[in-house]
């Protein structure tokens, strides 16, 4: 069973006689075992550190201790960027080498070292490789395909505010990622003028707005990523609104406990809890994601009383298999993480290579519905472009009608009537 560090200095590192150098240690890119195993070291449980990301952190970045590779900041400071960097830790192919030459502007290269250690080094098409690398595919443009495919320039009063629905707003407080994922919705944006935090006097002008319609009740915080931001400007934004009264609650979009779940301190959690109703959407993609690091971030969030739901991008290559997406569903579960919304990828500029059929996504749900917990299972949705908002799309379970009778087919194909009729009084006797 793989050995779980609980760190809370370098000392802790196993170092029983016998026991092989990870750095000597080929990364096994096997599935990973979610029950963290103490070392026989007493120490006091902070944060787990996997055999595989330990090995990667020994053979990499050998100057870097326990404590830095724990450090979310470290993390930050030492994201991949460059084809140097990349060329020490993955064989490139030469499409991705002209792909990453070819870039300019928004959406560059990000991976921390921790999500590094989850790609495969020698296998290009490996799923969670492909949504972080760039390929060609980015740089040709389909039919349909926009920078802003769903408007949400348009519907925007202020800066870095989206207001869409009635009773809620889309609130962008920064466009830095800690990793920046191939298909974002915003490309055209994260990553942009110097990788930092939107100006505080654009954030005082969107929670103005707010403050000023009492019809907004609903407010989430998106990005880039809010958990990018240190804990005192994620507290002043997180104070100003719960500031407003007819703010009922707050959301959080995030993948920073996925793709950095060092992020998820004790005192970020002793922040977040403050701040209840705060309900967190987490950007999940495949199980390879379900790490015993990503398990204990998860668990601080939700033993602090916050909901967590999981907003996972149907990619092609990459989840768009029922195998696949049954294993991430489930494995969310354990790990207290509701599935959510399954969204289909939207049409940013250059997304071909990702889209899959819509139909495609229909055959997913029907088969996790009923073959699974319906808790496992997400609602499949189209965020419909120019600003329609989210178009729920399921499998057809209606046949048709016989007379009073509702034709219908279950989740392994048999066939059902239910008494419908089409009035109420239809079948009633008087008395």
């Amino acid at each position: 069973m793989p050995r779980v560090l609980t760190v809370v200095d370098p000392s802790a590192v196993d170092q029983r006689p016998g026991t092989a150098d990870p750095a000597k240690t080929p990364v096994a890119h096997g599935p990973v075992n979610l029950t963290p195993v103490p070392t026989t070291k007493p120490t006091i449980p902070r944060l787990v550190v996997s055999p595989r990301s330990d090995a990667f952190r020994r053979r990499f970045y050998p100057q870097a201790g326990l404590r830095d590779w724990n450090d979310w900041r470290w993390q930050n400071r030492s994201r991949i960027r460059t084809i140097a960097e990349l060329d020490r830790m993955l064989s490139l192919t030469d499409e991705e080498r002209q792909a990453i030459e070819m870039h300019r502007g928004a959406l560059p290269i990000g991976v921390t070292p921790y999500y590094a250690s989850l790609l495969d080094p020698e296998n290009a098409t490996q799923s969670l490789r492909r949504t972080v690398i760039p390929v060609m595919g980015e740089y040709l443009r389909s039919r349909g395909e926009a920078d802003d495919p769903l408007g949400e320039d348009a519907h925007s009063p202020v800066p870095g505010l989206v207001h869409r629905y009635p009773d809620r707003v889309l609130l962008l407080v920064t466009n830095f990622c800690s990793v920046y994922c191939r298909y974002c919705t915003r490309a055209r944006m994260v990553g942009s003028v110097g990788e930092r935090s939107i100006r505080k006097h654009d954030l005082e002008q969107a929670i103005d707005y707010i403050a000023g319609n009492p019809v907004i009740r609903d407010v989430l915080l998106s990005g880039g990523d809010p958990l990018s931001l240190d804990d005192e400007r994620l507290e002043w934004i997180l104070s100003r609104l719960r500031a407003i009264p007819h703010v009922e609650f707050i959301r959080i979009g995030s993948k920073q406990p996925v793709v950095q779940p060092q992020r998820v301190t004790p005192a970020l959690v002793r922040i977040l809890k403050r701040f209840h109703p705060l309900w967190m959407s987490l950007h999940f993609t495949h199980p390879d994601e379900l790490t015993p690091e990503v398990a204990e971030a998860c668990a601080r969030l939700a033993d602090a009383g916050i909901p967590l739901g999981s907003q996972t991008v149907l990619l092609k290559g990459v989840n768009d298999d029922i195998p696949t997406m049954k294993s991430l569903v489930q494995g969310l579960l354990r790990i207290r993480v509701r599935p959510y919304y399954l969204y289909q990828c939207d049409p940013i500029s250059g997304s071909a290579h990702f889209r899959t059929t819509v139909q495609k996504g229909i055959d997913i749900i029907r088969g996790l519905r009923g073959h699974t917990t319906g808790y496992a299972v997400p609602t499949y949705v189209i965020d419909a472009p120019a600003g329609g908002g989210k178009i729920p799309v399921s499998p057809d379970y209606i046949v048709g009608r016989e007379g009073d009778d509702l034709l219908l087919t279950n989740y392994d194909n048999g066939s059902y009537r239910y008494p419908d009729p089409q009035t109420e009084a239809a079948g009633c006797e008087s008395a």
